[in-house]
Parts: structure tokens; C-alpha cells; sequence
């Protein structure tokens, strides 16, 4: 089977006008133009543990796909194509630049991974332009009812991946249906990637809206070119003004991908993990400064830290509902049990979004899923090209 460009230009050209509903179905006709007989758009659920099928006009509902159990759900964990033993199906990871979005079932005879996989590409693209105003493709993530707070969180944050040739950093959240009080934020710049992470007292709707409105503060403050004190200060204002109850604890830094040095502010938060050949090292612990609300920064700017990294180092953020959380014997999952789970799964060589995954699902175990607070974790790696 050779696919011709002429299918792929003219599946851009019909998504044009189409919800996110007719999505599957467009796909599945510009499959059966390239020879395939069958195909099928799986999204992953929002705490990624499963794929649900889009519906598409000529099948009923197809039944969701364990991510640790399937064949589709190994292409997902890996990032990579995966045939049946026959060879007429391949599942194929459907990432919008680093970030994972699902996979794409094509099924056929003499199967062209090379025109699946940029099926697969095309339909990513067409997943995200769509999202961002379809209720289907919203819905289809959610396996139950979403909080206000956690609702107005999930509308602020990023996408959990994002990455270049030089870095890469992923997030997790949980519980994500019922988040109150921490958010993250990555993002690159001309020379350098930015990252934050919050964490408002409490767990309620005013948590929320604190944390989303210093996620706004501290991009209103990089976009017309503040520094990281300047951000911090922001967000201190606005809390005092604003959240008059609330305390908030940060981190926020910025890592030139030039030359890897890493700058951060720590606001009373758990200081990062610095991950090096296999081994977590403390040099990243300084003086924490005082909580954000009491608009103490405006007067006494933060502390303004300083670290060269190496090729190949991550730097873990977390908040403290990650390393305080407590099995029901009272066991701490604790800082080295956070860095070991990360270690021994990338040396297993999986990827850093796989990693997290993972190990959120491991902290939940450790809770017995009975979540008391918000655990939220930010790797970032620097691996600059030669």
C-alpha cells in the first residue's frame, strides 16, 4: 500500500468544517482511501490508565483498552508502533510533539507503518485544533464528574508535555477531578524553558482560584519581560489583595538551555530533587523564603538561587502532598522512594511522561487511592544537541 499526499491534503481539507464528533469517521474514510479496512481514534482518559475509541458511524461503541494490558496501551506507554502477531493491526501513538494523546488502530493488509504513522500524525494535529472547543473530546477523557475548582485549574494549565531537541519537562496532577490547590506551568522562551509550581492552601474553589490566578500573574509578568522576583512579587500582591486568607507556597525557575544554568525562587516550598547518572543529589537545597499572600515580597524581594546543570540532568519539582502522603500505617512515601521510582523507570528506558505516569500510580497505591492532598510532580530534563 503506498498512500498518495493527496489523502492526507485532502483529510486537512474536510476537517475543516467538522466537530470534533465527525473526526473518527473522516479519518476512517481517508484510511480506506490509503487500503486500510479499519480504523479506530483512541484518546486517553484524563489520569491516564485507559483509551476510549471516538465514536465513528460505522461501528458501535468499541470497548475502552487497558494502558497496562493492551497492545494499544504499550504503543502509547512507549511511543511506539506495534503490530499483532497476524501484522494486519498496528496501533500507532498519536503525540502532539512530545505530548501523548492516544493512539490510532489502522488494520489492513500489507500494511504501510510509514503511511500509518503519518495518518497518525495528521490525526494528532487535528485532535488539538479541535479540543479546545468540542464537549466530545473533552467528555470522552472524563470517567466522572469534574469539581468547579478542578475544572478552573485544568482550564489554566498546559499541556502536561512539551519539549524541544535541547528539553523536555512533564507534569502530573492529582486527584485531576477533584484539584483544589496546586498547578503547574512549563513553558519555552527564546533561549530557555520556565516552570512553576504553586501550591494554595486549602482545597476548596478559593484554592482554585488562587492558584489560577497566580498561574495568570506569573505569565503576565514573563510576557512583558519580568524576572523571577518580579513574578513572585506579583503573585504576592494578589494574594494579599485579592486572596486575603490564602497562603500559597511556589517555586518558580527558568533554565537557559544554552548553557544549563538553572535559577529559581523558592517560596517555603519543598526544595528540587536534582536527578544525575542514576542518583539523586541535594545540591539544589537552599533557604527556603516566606509563603506568598502576606505581600512580603513586595519589600523584600526573594532570593534569587543559582545551579550549572550537566547534559542529561532532571530536575524534580513536587508539592508536598507527593513526598507527605501516607499509607494507611502511616508510612511516608517520602523524597528517596519519589526519586528511586523515577530512576528505576527511566534506566528501564521509559519515556519521562511514562515515568511520572507510573509513578502517580504508585503513590496512589501507597494511599490506597484515598488522596488527603493535591500531588503534583514537574520533571524537566536538559539534553542539549551536540
Amino acid at each position: 500500500m503506498m498512500a498518495s499526499n493527496s489523502f492526507l491534503a485532502d483529510l486537512v481539507a474536510r476537517s475543516q468544517l467538522i466537530s470534533g464528533r465527525d473526526l473518527a469517521g473522516l479519518v476512517f474514510d481517508a484510511g480506506r482511501a490509503m487500503g486500510l479496512t479499519a480504523t479506530g481514534v483512541y484518546v486517553t482518559d484524563l489520569q491516564q490508565t485507559r483509551l476510549i475509541a471516538l465514536p465513528q458511524p460505522v461501528s458501535a461503541g468499541e470497548p475502552a483498552l487497558d494502558i497496562d494490558s493492551s497492545l494499544a496501551g504499550l504503543a502509547y506507554r512507549m511511543e511506539r508502533t506495534h503490530l499483532t502477531q497476524d501484522g494486519m493491526t498496528a496501533w500507532i501513538p498519536m503525540v502532539d510533539g512530545v505530548e501523548r494523546l492516544g493512539v490510532l488502530k489502522a488494520r489492513g493488509p500489507d500494511l504501510s507503518l510509514a503511511d500509518c504513522e503519518a495518518l497518525a500524525g495528521v490525526t494528532a494535529l487535528l485532535l488539538v485544533s479541535k479540543s479546545s472547543y468540542s464537549d466530545l473530546l473533552v467528555e470522552t477523557e472524563r470517567r466522572q464528574t469534574m469539581t468547579v475548582q478542578a475544572e478552573l485549574l485544568w482550564a489554566f494549565l498546559p499541556p502536561r508535555t512539551i519539549g524541544t531537541a535541547q528539553a523536555t519537562s512533564t507534569a502530573v496532577l492529582e486527584p485531576a477531578y477533584n484539584a483544589g490547590g496546586d498547578a503547574f506551568d512549563h513553558s519555552f522562551t527564546d533561549d530557555g524553558l520556565h516552570l512553576a509550581l504553586l501550591d494554595a492552601m486549602g482545597h476548596d474553589l478559593a484554592s482554585g482560584g488562587a492558584s489560577a490566578a497566580g498561574l495568570a500573574a506569573c505569565r503576565a509578568t514573563r510576557h512583558s519581560g519580568g524576572r523571577l522576583t518580579d513574578i513572585v512579587t506579583e503573585i504576592d500582591r494578589i494574594l494579599d489583595e485579592w486572596f486575603t486568607d490564602r497562603l500559597m507556597t511556589a517555586i518558580i525557575a527558568d533554565l537557559d538551555l544554552t548553557d544549563g544554568t538553572l535559577t529559581w525562587v523558592n517560596c517555603a516550598h519543598p526544595p528540587p530533587l536534582l536527578v544525575r547518572g542514576g542518583q539523586v543529589l541535594h545540591i539544589l537545597q537552599r533557604e527556603p523564603d516566606l509563603p506568598l499572600g502576606w505581600n512580603f515580597h513586595s519589600h523584600t524581594p526573594p532570593t534569587t538561587h543559582r545551579a550549572r546543570l550537566q547534559p542529561g540532568d532532571r530536575i524534580l519539582l513536587y508539592s508536598d502532598g507527593v513526598t507527605e502522603a501516607r499509607s494507611p500505617e502511616g508510612d511516608l512515601f517520602g523524597e528517596q522512594r519519589l526519586a528511586d521510582t523515577v530512576i528505576r523507570a527511566m534506566a528501564a528506558g521509559e519515556p519521562a511522561p511514562e515515568a511520572l505516569r507510573r509513578l502517580l500510580q504508585q503513590l496512589k497505591r501507597h494511599q490506597e487511592h484515598k488522596m488527603s492532598d493535591d500531588a503534583t510532580i514537574v520533571m524537566a530534563e536538559w539534553h542539549p544537541t551536540p
